[in-house]
Parts: structure tokens; C-alpha cells; sequence
């Protein structure tokens, strides 16, 4: 095959040597010979993957700092004065968090489906504009049901960004190279618990400019930047590598041989009823969902709280948003060191694990806070929020690692990123302003939801390993016999593909 095919007649070759694949040796064979092609193709691998990063992360990572900025910026804003410019009382900021939830997670799986069918760059910059005039919105508002509405539509607009970005990244890379792409992408959502806080430093000092207090600033502030990026996002922002317009036709048609090999026979490009069965049917979505929802309790707990946090332990509001931004650079060095240490290894499970251990040490001390100094306190701040950070990212590449096809990938990371955000439905309400500064319910709910992503990775683990053992036995062999539309259209579930720890 000549290296300079378009990536159309590619796919189509593709397509006629899968017509030919009756059993698992005729695959095997199958394989071996694209390997050969891409092994003789005139392009230099290294240099094209450095050209895929630049093209595909930076920009993604940017639009994601906005987007959990816009998320979390209301933690900032509420210690400077936002409660009381709206005559908030008791539950009323709860209710204002766990508002933007609830169309947030109804929309994650539509928006991802809806995305299969578009340009990113379309997708994603238009979703992002709204979402940044409505941030503004939120610093004009006069009323707590302003705020709300507000938040309310925020989540909605900000549903298909997060899990549309997880599938986009995945489908550029190799299983193995993708956790420390999503970590650098995933590292925007840490960043933006230091860099916020940082903004809201200097933002703070514009209270009482053109009669609004420093909290509607911060919003104001905030809201624009996301407008001026989306704008500008649309000529950044990748399209699918079958259309990415920074590669070559000769580029092109490499990088789709090259994953195509990495993902063996896992295509599903057409979806039906058995498609819909082989995706909800899937006990790895399920398991994958648990484990997110029990680790981003712990996310939103500590970008939704920290500050509020910070400042029970007796320091003003300007000094709590300060001493938040080392928190949030440790975490963000943990998450990428655990990052690139998974990927060198080719290892999930145990990583989960160990961030999971170091969350629950930093619970264990709140939940004892009364017996150990202010510093100690602080210290446990940090355990919570760099444990978190450790696990929760990798959560999402090891369930992704584990599913094979576009629809099955796509729907996959919206279930489980938008089931797995009822986890910040419970962040939102548990830390209870008549429990301060002890919050025995905020802390004790939030370790225990620890322990479901524990028990979760362990079974995923377990279920993994077995199905491998079975097809490593040829248990699953009879599905080369199924019907050739059925064959192409498996996913994972296609018998030569082997499931990653």
C-alpha cells in the first residue's frame, strides 16, 4: 500500500481486508501485514507524535482552565461577599453548587453523541461562548434565583466539554500514551483551584469599582476571558485525526494505520440495537462509573471548599485564597508525576490505590482536627487534595483503555464522567455551614465515597483479569463466526482484544 494514500482510501482498505477475516489466524495475518506498511512508511514517528501533542493538548488544556474556573470561581466569590450581597442564608450556596449539576449529568451522553457527528472545533467553541456570557451573567445578577438560573444553564452548556475532550484526546493516541495526554489536559481542572484563587486575590482588590462589589468582578472578569478564547478556540481546536487539518495526507494515513494496530479489531462505526446492548450492557461502564463517582467527591470537595476550609482555620479571606494555590500546585505535580510514571509502566490499578490511601490519611486527620495543630490541618489539606487528584484522572484512562470503539469510547466517557458527577451533587451538599470548622458529615461522607472508587477499581480489576483469562483460553473465539457486519462492529468484545491493568 503507497504511504501517500488519503486517509479515505486508508479506511477503505481497511474495510476490504476485515471482508476476508473469518477467524482469529486470518486477523492475526491481517495485522501483521499493516505492521509491515506502517513499519516501511516514510514518516518519522516521534516527530509526528510531538506534532499531535502540540496541536491537540495546549489548546484543549486552556479551554478546560476556563471551564473549571467558571465552575469553581463561585467558592472564591462566596468569601467575598457574594452570601451576603444576595441575602443568601442557611443551604441557599449548596443549592446554588448542586444546581449546576443536575443538567450537567443528563446531558453528558447526548452531548457526546451529538459531538460524533460534528467538528469539534465547532462543537466545543460554541458551547464555550455561551457558557462565558453567562459566567458574566452571573456577576450582574441580583438575586439568589439569578444565581442559580445562571448555574443552572452553565452546567448545561459545559455538559458535552469535559467528556466530548476525553474522547477527542483518546482518539489520537495509543492506550498507553494516552494517560499522561489526559493528565496534562486533566492538570487545567488543578491549575484552576490555584490559578483561581490567585485571580480572585487580585480581582478582590476591585471592590466597590463602578459601584460592584469584588465578587460580581471576579465573574465579570472571568466570563470575558472565556468569551475572548472561545472565540479564538474555533481556529485551534482539532478535528478527528481522519480530518485534523495539521496533518499531511502522508501523515494522516500513517496515524490512522498506527492506531488502528494499537486497537487491533475494536471498530463500532455504526450503531443499532446490539450496539446499544454492548454499550449499556457493559459492566466495565458501570464499574468505571463508581469508581469516578466515588473519587470526584473528593474533586469538588476540594475546589468547591478549600477556600472556605482555609479560612476556618482562623485566617482572613484575602490570606485563604492565597494559601490555596500551594495546595493546588502540589496536586497538580503528584497527578502528572503519577501520570507519567503509569504510562512508563503501563499500569492503572495500583496508582487508584495509592492516591486513594493518601486521601484517606488526609481525612482521618480532619476528622480529628481538635487533636493536632492549625499546621498539621493544613498539611491534611494537602494529603485530600493531591491524593484525589492522583487517582481521579487515571480513573477515566483506565476505564477509556478498556473500551474499544468510537460509539462505545464516546458513550462510555459520558456515562461515566456524567453519572460520575452525582459525586458533585453530594460535594455540594455535605459540608454544612452550621458543622463548621469541623464538618464531621463533610469529611466523613467524602472518605467513604473514597472507599467506593477502592471497592470499585478492585472489581473492575478482578473482571478484567478474568475476561482475559478467558480469552487467552478461547472462550470467546466462537464470535469470529459471527456475521461479517457483526465482527466489525464489537468493540472490545472482538476476542483478540486484551484488557489493561
Amino acid at each position: 500500500m503507497s504511504v501517500d494514500k488519503t486517509a479515505t482510501e486508508v479506511e477503505r482498505a481497511y474495510d476490504d481486508k476485515h471482508d476476508v477475516i473469518n477467524d482469529k489466524y486470518a486477523h492475526e495475518e491481517t495485522l501483521n501485514q499493516m505492521k509491515q506498511e506502517a513499519t516501511h512508511a516514510n514518516v518519522d514517528e516521534k516527530k509526528l507524535l510531538l506534532k499531535t501533542d502540540l496541536h491537540v493538548v495546549p489548546i484543549l488544556f486552556l479551554l478546560f482552565l476556563c471551564a473549571f474556573i467558571d465552575r469553581i470561581n463561585i467558592g472564591n466569590a462566596r468569601i467575598q461577599g457574594l452570601e451576603k450581597d444576595l441575602k443568601m442564608k442557611g443551604v441557599d450556596y449548596n443549592i446554588a453548587l448542586f444546581t449546576f449539576f443536575i443538567l450537567y449529568i443528563l446531558l453528558e451522553v447526548p452531548s457526546n453523541i451529538i459531538l460524533k457527528k460534528m467538528r469539534p472545533s465547532i462543537f466545543l467553541s460554541s458551547i464555550m461562548l455561551c457558557w462565558g456570557i453567562v459566567t458574566i451573567g452571573q456577576g450582574c445578577t441580583q438575586s439568589f434565583g439569578g444565581l442559580v438560573g445562571c448555574r443552572v444553564i452553565i452546567g448545561a452548556l459545559e455538559a458535552g466539554f469535559f467528556p466530548g475532550s476525553v474522547y477527542l484526546i483518546s482518539m489520537f493516541y495509543k492506550r498507553h500514551e494516552l494517560q499522561w495526554r489526559i493528565n496534562l489536559f486533566f492538570s487545567a481542572s488543578i491549575i484552576a483551584g490555584a490559578f483561581s484563587g490567585l485571580l480572585a486575590y487580585a480581582i478582590a482588590h476591585m471592590d466597590g469599582v463602578a459601584g460592584y462589589g469584588g465578587w460580581r468582578w471576579i465573574f465579570i472578569i472571568e466570563g470575558l476571558a472565556t468569551v475572548v478564547i472561545a472565540a479564538a478556540s474555533y481556529f485551534l481546536v482539532p478535528d478527528w485525526p481522519e480530518t485534523a487539518k495539521f496533518y499531511t495526507e502522508e501523515e494522516r494515513a500513517f496515524w490512522i494505520r498506527r492506531l488502528a494496530l494499537d486497537n487491533e479489531d475494536t471498530s463500532m462505526s455504526h450503531w443499532d440495537k446490539k450496539t446499544a446492548r454492548r454499550v449499556f450492557g457493559d459492566i466495565k461502564i458501570y464499574l468505571g462509573t463508581a469508581m469516578y463517582m466515588g473519587i470526584v467527591t473528593t474533586g469538588y470537595s476540594g475546589s468547591f471548599f478549600t477556600p472556605t476550609i482555609l479560612k476556618q482555620l482562623g485566617w482572613t479571606s484575602i490570606r485563604a485564597q492565597v494559601m490555596s494555590i500551594p495546595i493546588f500546585i502540589v496536586a497538580t505535580v503528584l497527578a502528572l508525576s503519577a501520570a507519567l510514571l503509569s504510562d512508563r509502566i503501563k499500569h492503572r490499578f495500583g496508582f487508584i490505590i495509592f492516591g486513594c490511601c493518601v486521601a484517606t490519611t488526609g481525612y482521618a486527620i480532619l476528622l480529628n482536627m481538635h487533636h493536632v495543630a492549625v499546621g498539621v490541618r493544613y498539611f491534611a489539606v494537602f494529603l485530600i487534595v493531591g491524593g484525589g487528584y492522583i487517582a481521579q484522572p487515571i480513573t477515566l484512562v483506565w476505564l477509556n483503555n478498556n473500551l474499544g470503539g468510537h460509539y462505545k469510547r464516546g458513550v462510555g466517557a459520558a456515562m461515566q464522567v456524567g453519572i460520575g458527577n452525582i459525586g458533585g451533587i453530594i460535594a455540594s451538599n455535605i459540608f454544612l455551614q452550621s458543622e463548621a470548622p469541623t464538618y464531621p458529615t463533610g469529611f466523613g461522607t467524602a472518605l467513604g465515597m473514597i472507599w467506593l472508587c477502592v471497592i470499585s477499581a478492585c472489581l473492575f480489576l478482578v473482571y478484567l483479569m478474568y475476561e482475559n483469562k478467558a480469552r487467552d483460553q478461547g472462550k470467546r473465539d466462537w464470535r469470529y463466526e459471527e456475521p461479517e457486519h457483526e465482527r466489525k462492529n464489537m468493540g472490545d468484545d472482538y476476542p483478540s482484544f486484551r484488557f489493561t491493568y
